[in-house]
């Protein structure tokens, strides 16, 4: 579960006028105004009718300035936003809006939210009665479209009172800083994998090897052959006879998340169901020789939104949850041309906090990330034996890529996890039956990408490495799995 300190905090203020001249005539005004003008058919008649014109104008403009006096001064009004929940890819955000005044009638207020386009496409006016002296609020929701920190900007406010003939236009200024996190699993959705971890602790439990690892497990009196560096001096010297420590294979792993944030990250590679229907409705009428219809995009549908960075970052969540129950120690390291993210390995809530935290702050850099320069920086900060999910991807280069060379040098001393994210597109044209001479060479040029990416991986797999090429909705799932399978056969 995500701690509520993760939200971003409720801020209010009081409202300022927005213009010199902050008022202006409700439609409800302009449309009785105008309906004097009736008086000046019958006046055309009778030229003593047309005075009623003249009357009927200036009682409307008397009574809009009476319900303009009753207006309170944007001062006397206080504007607040608050938080429901911490915002992140894919989970619905709710945002509670509230107004109190010091008035002494009803306002009929319209709210605008002034968030940035990366949080709300097109902001909504949200309607609300305000009593005096009573808060009033209104909900409403949204999802967030990009990861990161977001400038929120001011709450704007039009309220009028029952009679509806002036309105006035104040705001408040509720700027701040919103993060957006990588998608968060809840409670539930973890359940499964957390009900398999706590199994396959038991079991290591049960089968746990003395002598073997350096984790202290007991104290047991000295027998020959028992190695002096072992051997308990302040218990042998309460006892008054040698006492030597009995050791196990370590249980707490050290697990390094390293994720890639160069230019191949960059890329929104996940296709929704509905698209994949587009797809194939396109080949089968170019089957009948018709005309291909235009595909249907789900523009809505958050798995056709994100990049790969964001779907490494979600799993790197995921993972981390996963790691620290079972109890391993996390570290994370995000790199590019340098690294934007470096964190040691530890426990606890305040260090997966640290982690998501440092998650929802990634950027995908222009530039190839410089894999080697983070080979090496996890050689020199991890000297022990540990598990590595490196998430990356392949560049389509005639040369090796560097990331190869770097998970070679990585298989040296760790167990390495080595997960690159596959291309539908490419997939599709790969496996599509072509129906004219360019897509004949678009499919053969789609089956040598793939054909080379397998070689690349299955060469890291002869050198021990665990890799997978995943398409984006299958890879928390699948990272998870693997994650508890080492764990079962206690590989680190």
């Amino acid at each position: 579960m995500v701690a509520p300190s993760l939200h971003p905090e409720a801020i209010s203020a009081r409202a300022v006028r927005r213009r010199k001249f902050p008022f202006g005539l409700t439609p409800r005004a302009l449309w009785l105004l105008l309906a004097g003008f009736l008086w000046l058919y019958p006046g055309y008649f009778n030229p003593q009718v047309s005075f009623g014109f003249l009357a009927w104008e200036g009682l409307i403009l008397l009574l809009a300035f009476v319900d303009a006096w009753g207006l309170p001064k944007p001062e006397r009004i206080t504007l607040g936003r608050n938080w429901s929940n911490a915002p992140a890819l894919d989970s619905k955000t709710e945002v509670e809006l509230s107004v109190t005044h010091e008035g002494g009638r009803i306002l009929d207020c319209r709210l605008i939210d002034d968030l940035p386009l990366e949080l709300v496409a097109i902001p909504e006016t949200q309607r609300v009665l305000a009593y005096p002296n009573i808060p009033a609020t209104v909900r409403y929701t949204f999802t967030p479209n990009e990861r990161g920190d977001w400038e929120a900007g001011n709450l704007f406010i039009r309220y009028r009172t029952s009679f509806g003939l002036i309105e006035r236009w104040a705001q408040a200024e509720l700027k701040q800083t919103v993060r957006v996190y990588p998608v968060l699993r809840t409670g539930e959705e973890q359940q499964i994998y957390l009900a398999r971890s706590r199994q396959i602790e038991l079991q290591l439990r049960q089968a746990r090897q003395r002598g073997q690892g350096r984790e202290f497990e007991s104290l047991r009196e000295y027998r020959p052959g028992d190695d002096l560096r072992d051997i308990c001096w302040t218990a042998s010297a309460r006892r008054g006879e040698l006492i030597t420590r009995q050791y196990q294979t370590e249980r707490s792993q050290a697990v390094w998340i390293v994720l890639d944030c160069g230019r191949l990250m960059r890329s929104r590679v996940a296709m929704g169901a509905e698209q994949h229907e587009s797809m194939s409705e396109l080949e089968s009428v170019a089957a009948q020789g018709k005309k291909k219809p235009a595909p249907r995009y789900r523009v809505h549908d958050a798995s056709t939104l994100h990049t790969k960075l964001d779907h490494a970052t979600s799993t790197a969540v995921a993972l981390a949850q996963l790691a620290l129950f079972s109890g391993d120690r996390v570290g994370l390291l995000a790199y590019g041309q340098g690294f934007q993210q470096r964190i040691l390995p530890g426990r606890g809530a305040s260090h997966l906090r640290q982690i998501i935290e440092s998650l929802a702050q990634l950027r995908v850099e222009p530039s190839e990330a410089d894999h080697l320069r983070a080979t090496a920086t996890i050689n020199r900060l991890q000297p022990r034996r540990s598990l590595i999910l490196w998430v990356t991807d392949l560049a389509e280069t005639a040369m090796r890529p560097e990331v190869i060379d770097g998970a070679m040098q990585l298989l040296k001393r760790h167990l390495l996890l080595f997960v690159t994210m596959a291309q539908p597109e490419v997939e599709r044209i790969a496996n599509a039956n072509p129906l004219s001479v360019d897509q004949m060479f678009r499919a053969a040029a789609a089956q040598e990408m793939a054909a080379r990416r397998e070689r690349l991986l299955a060469q890291l797999n002869e050198h021990g490495a665990r890799t997978m090429d995943l398409n984006p909705d299958m890879l928390t799932t699948s990272v998870l799995n693997q994650y508890l399978a080492i764990k079962e056969r206690s590989l680190i």
